[in-house]
């Protein structure tokens, strides 16, 4: 570990000791505003703080998108573990509120765009964050493909009634992109401004289509909630087995309860990042479950015939217009599309923002031209390329597999786990190298048992990942993406180590 921060107890106030120039900063940065503790950093603000509570929350609940998840998953989780299945979506919920809020402390003692990146280098050392960093980067582009694609097969191609082919799935995810990336570049604020009406659009539409299938169910007889409890087309026998059906299903909300710490990595962009955005990953994970949990209940109590929803490509849009005709189907279409749209919109800001953080440490191939940032209120223009690139690269390669969503689903799942669980544990073996100041997220005598439950959910949910054979795509995938890190990083340590040796702003004795 560096020492970049000497060791500190674990009092939530610690009184500076005179005449120690680092503490007397610390203490400082109490009063420092938003702007000013991003100075402190080493860094200079070069974006407009444009983003408040409710942007926050609504980037963090946009990158989770329950339709996304749902639509997208849906008939995995029927071939995996049968409608019995959705009975594991609160215990992603619970599991990933746990991993929120240890992100919360993180994300309001570090508030800089980068998210995990920023803090492993700043709590361990620059070598240890790079990997963080690459990691999360591996992780956003491969989810923005998987989202994108999850757009294009289960809502765009269903609403115009054009029948599925991995082939057209990826010329629409390319063309999806491409836009993607030009909104992003183009303006912050209308992209938030996209995202809120997006937002909006999902709240309103999926509490609709949930009342309307609750309609359908006890007024036009069309439910069976005896389907609740059913496992379909799944065998029963070892159904709570140990890597058995219901433990796989697991994949429906572990997939789909991911993305929340987005808001964190718009930190610099965020005004009162230390408690805004804390609460906004939290308060998403919530309203995303509670959503999430009662769409399930009336989809599957109105769903019929579970076999061939179980081979059907995009299984809720048909349940949809077998109980609600075909005009609510193809309205209810266009809110997903909609949301799934802004949730690869918002990822994809993510992953640029991410690049611009990596890249103004100099810990980029290219980092000048990452970095360059034309307008306060516009995106970065070549982290955002990159981003959009990568991801069409890896369209290009997944996308003519007809089993490409599947795969694409797995690694977008394992990635976020392999992250969430190295990020829990750098904190509880660093949390005492930046103390608590007034007005930072804390969670006082709970943090321990929320650290221990998080890291007990982290291990059972990978141990889904890596364990069956499903998922041995997702973990080729993962195994490349450090393959190609290694790379990188051996040219960084060759072209520019002193990036990977010293870190921007404070130092130990306090000074830049």
């Amino acid at each position: 570990m560096s020492e970049d921060y000497p060791s500190t107890t674990s009092a939530p106030e610690p009184s500076p000791v005179p005449g120690t120039a680092a503490n007397a900063q610390r203490a400082h940065a109490a009063d420092m505003t938003d702007d000013e503790l991003v100075s402190s950093y080493g860094y200079t603000q070069q974006f407009a703080r444009t983003l408040r509570s409710f942007e926050s929350f609504a980037v963090a609940f946009s990158f989770i998108s329950i339709t996304t998840g749902l639509f997208s998953t849906f008939g995995f989780v029927l071939g995996a573990g049968g409608p019995r299945g959705i009975w594991t979506w609160p215990i992603v919920v619970i599991g990933q509120v746990f991993v929120a809020l240890v992100y919360g402390m993180l994300a309001s003692k570090i508030p800089l765009s980068g998210y995990s990146y920023q803090w492993a280098s700043r709590l361990a050392n620059p070598r240890v964050g790079w990997w963080f960093g690459w990691v999360s980067f591996a992780f956003l582009s491969i989810v923005t493909v998987a989202v994108d694609y999850g757009l294009s097969q289960a809502a765009l191609l269903p609403l115009f009634g054009i029948e599925f082919s991995p082939g057209k799935a990826m010329l629409v995810t390319l063309v999806v992109l491409v836009i993607q990336a030009v909104l992003i570049i183009w303006s912050t604020p209308i992209t938030a401004k996209i995202n809120n009406w997006a937002v909006g659009a999902e709240v309103i539409g999926m509490v609709g289509l949930t009342l309307a299938l609750l309609a359908a169910a006890l007024f036009a007889g069309k439910g069976d909630w005896s389907q609740l409890g059913s496992t379909g087309a799944v065998a029963g026998a070892g159904y709570y087995g140990w890597l058995g059906p219901f433990m796989l299903a697991t994949l429906l909300g572990a997939y789909t309860i991911v993305g929340w710490e987005s808001a964190s990595n718009l930190a610099e962009e965020t005004h009162n990042p230390r408690q805004v955005v804390p609460r906004a990953m939290v308060r998403s994970i919530l309203v995303a479950g509670g959503l999430g949990m009662l769409f399930l209940i009336v989809l599957v109590a109105t769903a019929h015939d579970i076999p061939a929803l179980t081979e059907d490509s995009a299984p809720v849009a048909t349940i949809i217009g077998q109980n609600l005709g075909p005009v609510i189907k193809a309205i209810a279409l266009v809110i997903v599309c909609v949301s799934i749209f802004a949730c690869g919109l918002v990822i994809m800001v993510t992953n640029s923002r991410l690049i611009y953080s990596m890249a103004r440490d100099g810990r980029l191939p290219a980092a000048k031209v990452l970095t360059r940032v034309p307008r306060a209120t516009g995106g970065p223009i070549w982290a955002t390329l990159l981003a959009g690139g990568l991801s069409a690269a890896i369209v290009v390669g997944f996308g003519l597999n007809a089993n490409a969503l599947a795969n694409l689903l797995g690694a977008a799942t394992l990635m976020p786990a392999i992250l969430y669980a190295g990020t829990v544990l750098l904190y509880w073996f660093t949390r005492n190298r930046i103390p608590a100041r007034p007005g930072d997220f804390v969670l006082g005598r709970w943090e321990k048992p929320v650290v221990a439950l998080a890291l007990l959910w982290l291990a059972y949910e990978l141990v889904i990942l890596i364990g069956p054979a499903d998922f041995r795509q997702a973990q080729y995938y993962a195994i490349g993406t450090l393959v190609v890190g290694a790379l990188v990083y051996g040219g960084m340590l060759w072209k520019a180590p002193d990036s990977l040796r010293h870190e921007p702003g404070l130092s130990r004795e306090g000074g830049r």
